[in-house]
């Protein structure tokens, strides 16, 4: 008869066995398992839902981004980005919609600085889609709490349709048809409110040049 193992040894072998044992189950069998899973049901969002327009990746559906005139001078610095009226524009992003920072402005609603950047964006964004000041959508004036929120109200879009639209010599019909078409319900039909997404929408609208 074989002489029994030093207990700490054999605790030793045993905690090894384990280990192994979960390195098979949850580093290798679960990340597959879920991998295939998600390929079959949810083959979009576990690639990225990535966007292509005219054969060239255009962003993610999931990721909101900016549409802005290339600057004047790029080793500028301080050059203030210039929307480009081509396109539907995002809401605010508090960290302008950069992937590694995703986040609020953490403002409070007494915030004099959440305020004056409130009426500064109400001025530029209605001298900008050429509408009167108080019709500015809520969602057009406030970041999201991410930050990097691809959607809009569908009354923010109605209000940028005509100039997007006149941007890009289209008739105003086809750009509303374009809101109407990438306007989405509400999730799981009680949450939240209707929206469009930006991202989406500006991809279609390359194909309508």
């Amino acid at each position: 008869m074989s002489k029994p193992l030093p207990t700490p040894v054999r605790t030793h072998l045993t905690a090894l066995r384990m280990l192994l044992v979960m390195t098979v189950i949850l580093g290798l069998a679960y990340p597959l398992l879920v991998t295939g899973i998600s390929q079959v049901a949810f083959p979009a969002e576990a690639n990225g839902s990535i966007v292509s327009s005219q054969g060239k990746e255009a962003g993610s559906g999931l990721l909101g981004q900016t549409y802005d005139l290339p600057k004047k001078n790029p080793a500028d610095p301080d050059e203030q980005a210039r929307p480009d009226p081509k396109w539907f524009q995002p809401r605010p992003s508090a960290y302008g919609y950069d992937p590694k920072s995703s986040g609020a402005s953490n403002l409070g609603p007494n915030s004099e600085d959440l305020l004056k950047n409130v009426e500064d964006r109400r001025s530029a964004i209605a001298a900008f889609d050429g509408v009167p000041p108080a019709s500015v959508p809520a969602d057009a004036l406030t970041a999201s709490g991410s930050g990097l929120d691809p959607h809009i109200s569908v009354a923010y879009a109605k209000q940028q349709a005509d100039r997007v639209a006149k941007a890009r010599n289209l008739p105003p019909a086809t750009v509303n048809a374009l809101v109407e078409k990438y306007t989405e319900g509400r999730p799981l039909g009680f949450l939240g409110q209707t929206g469009v997404n930006v991202v989406l929408l500006n991809a279609a609208l390359t194909e309508r040049k």
